[in-house]
C-alpha cells in the first residue's frame, strides 16, 4: 500500500529549512493527481465547476479539499477551505507546495479570499502551481498579504483605551 508520504515523493519527510520548498524535491504530477481525484467528489450543482486542490505539508502528509457549494452562495466553501480544514484536522503543519485543477485538470488560480487562506498555513515561501507563471511562491501570488504581526500591530495595549482618531494617530512619516 502506497501511502500520501511516498506518493509526494517518499524518502524521508520535509521538514522546514531542509529544502522541503524546493522545486526538484516536490513531485508535482502526485499534487496533481490528488487534486484531479478530489475534484470529481466536489459538491457543485448550482456553478457546475468542480475544484480540487492538493498541497504538501511540510511532515510529508499530502493534504486535499475539495468546493462544496450551498445555494446560499455566501456560504459556500471552496476547495481549498476543504484542504486547509484537512490540514488542521490531520494534525495541523505549514504547507510547502499547493496546486488547483478545475474539472479538465487545468491549474487554475486560487480567487483572492483563498490566497489569504493559503498565505496564513504556508506563509511567502509556499509554492504554488499558477497557469500564468509556473511554480511561484506565495509572496507572489499575494504580494503584501496581510499577517498576524498586521493584528499585532493594530492591537490595542489597553482594550479599554478607545481607538486613536485618524488625527492621533502616529504615522513612520510624522
Amino acid at each position: 500500500m502506497t501511502s500520501e508520504h511516498d506518493a509526494a515523493g517518499g524518502g524521508s519527510a520535509p521538514t522546514p529549512g531542509s529544502g522541503a520548498g524546493e522545486r526538484s524535491a516536490i513531485d508535482w504530477e502526485a499534487l496533481r493527481t490528488r487534486a484531479r481525484e478530489v475534484m470529481t467528489r466536489a459538491y457543485v450543482p448550482y456553478s457546475r465547476y468542480p475544484v480540487g486542490a492538493a498541497a504538501l505539508v511540510d511532515d510529508g502528509r499530502i493534504v486535499a479539499g475539495c468546493n462544496v457549494e450551498n445555494a446560499g452562495y455566501g456560504v459556500t466553501l471552496c476547495a481549498e477551505c476543504g484542504l486547509v480544514s484537512d490540514l488542521v484536522s490531520g494534525g495541523g503543519g505549514r504547507l510547502v507546495a499547493f496546486t488547483c485543477v478545475d474539472s479538465r485538470g487545468q491549474t487554475i488560480a486560487p480567487c483572492g479570499r483563498c490566497r489569504q487562506l493559503l498565505w496564513e498555513h504556508g506563509g511567502p515561501e509556499l509554492l504554488v502551481e499558477t497557469a500564468w507563471a509556473g511554480i511561484i511562491p506565495m509572496s507572489e501570488v499575494l504580494p503584501g498579504a496581510f499577517g498576524p504581526w498586521d493584528l499585532e500591530a493594530g492591537t490595542l495595549a489597553d482594550p479599554s483605551t478607545p481607538a486613536a482618531t485618524d488625527n492621533e494617530k502616529e504615522t513612520p512619516h510624522g
